[in-house]
């Protein structure tokens, strides 16, 4: 047990934190960083220029607290969403992480249970942890897939409070139909089990691909999650909402930190909403970048999960972590999930897109997986 460690452990913690690590990727710095799938083409010199402006404008404020409310932009969400949706559906906070932490104090807590489906986004978990929520693991299929009917049966039999489902799933990358949605809602109706649906990367998925967005009317334990860190480029201003009742809303405030969303962050959310259009179209080519990930991987031998996001799960690496580490070498820094036989690569510009696959080519000759 190293010093650190041995200091943390001599507080009063809660017994259901000791032994826990902090969430974290690698921060490294190399030349190509495809490892959290942020969105790496960046922010528009003309958005930049908007946020700035609006940034200055609220700045003469700052000795007054901001909209507790934050009405404006829950109303510029509403609109951003559609589905017939208004300000009393929407609420936001610092990042879709603090949006489902407050979902977990007010429906979660001791005695509570919370059903994830791993592989599955690792905060969840931790999430759960931090409220004092028990957490759950389900099960997927061999393939990762998880259907509609035994979607549900997990849920008839556990009877959680709370159930994560991630669509597009992190790390995997694939989106789930909107049958599961419905069919877990629907087993969750003895137990009265709120049902997340966590679509941090919908933006990036295939055309025509619905959201369940569309099932909110007469669903009061749904909850749609979204974050602008992804396909706004936005990771850095931390804000993420959700869609749900107007009685949702009402639950989170109850547990909310009085004046949570900083007058920055607001006018920050604004402006990118304000300009949507010029931020979206990094959109369109970070999902060409992706289908070209597949499509190469697949020529290179391995085996690419179908991505509905901004990055590509991937297997048939005989040491994941190895290959990690050459890429690393070469200057491209990709995830390394823990899944044996794979990794996770975002999808960058196609400058770095090509040095990945360029790099990772070149590894895979090494080992004789590829004629040199």
């Amino acid at each position: 047990m190293n010093d650190q460690l041995a200091r943390l452990n001599r507080l009063p913690l809660r017994t259901n934190l000791r032994g826990l690590t902090p969430y974290g990727a690698p921060q490294l710095d190399v030349p190509i960083l495809l490892n959290v799938n942020e969105n790496t083409h960046g922010v528009p010199a003309d958005v930049r220029a908007a946020i700035s402006a609006a940034v200055t404008e609220a700045a003469a404020g700052l000795n007054r607290y901001p909209d507790r409310e934050f009405t404006e932009l829950r109303q510029a969400l509403a609109e951003y969403l559609g589905h017939g949706l208004d300000a009393t559906n929407i609420w936001a906070a610092n990042g879709s992480n603090e949006v489902l932490q407050q979902i977990l104090q007010a429906f979660g807590g001791p005695g509570r249970t919370a059903l994830g489906f791993p592989p599955t986004y690792s905060m969840y978990p931790l999430l759960a942890s931090g409220t004092d929520t028990g957490y759950i693991t389900g099960q997927r299929s061999g393939d990762y897939g998880l259907s509609a009917e035994s979607a549900a049966l997990q849920v008839k039999e556990l009877q959680p409070n709370i159930v994560f489902l991630c669509s597009p799933n992190n790390p995997t990358g694939t989106g789930l139909g909107l049958d599961v949605v419905e069919a877990v809602y629907e087993a969750g109706e003895a137990s009265q089990t709120i049902v997340i649906v966590d679509e941090a990367y919908h933006e990036f998925a295939h055309d025509g691909t619905p959201s369940a967005l569309t099932l909110l009317p007469g669903r009061e334990r749904l909850i749609v999650s979204r974050t602008m860190s992804k396909a706004f480029a936005l990771a850095g201003a931390r804000l993420g909402y959700m869609a749900a009742a107007p009685e949702v809303t009402d639950a989170l405030r109850l547990v909310r930190l009085p004046y949570h969303l900083s007058a920055i962050t607001q006018a920050t959310g604004l402006a990118a909403l304000r300009h949507r259009v010029a931020l979206m179209a990094d959109v369109q080519d970070i999902k060409e970048q992706r289908d070209r990930i597949v499509t190469e991987l697949t020529r290179m031998g391995l085996k690419p999960a179908a991505s509905d996001s901004n990055y590509v799960f991937f297997g048939g690496l005989e040491n994941p972590h190895e290959v990690w580490q050459q890429l690393l070498d070469a200057g491209v820094l990709v995830r390394d999930v823990g899944i044996p036989g794979h990794l996770r690569v975002t999808a960058g510009t196609e400058t770095e897109t090509t040095a990945f696959l360029t790099s990772l080519k070149a590894i895979l000759a090494s080992q004789a997986r590829l004629p040199a």
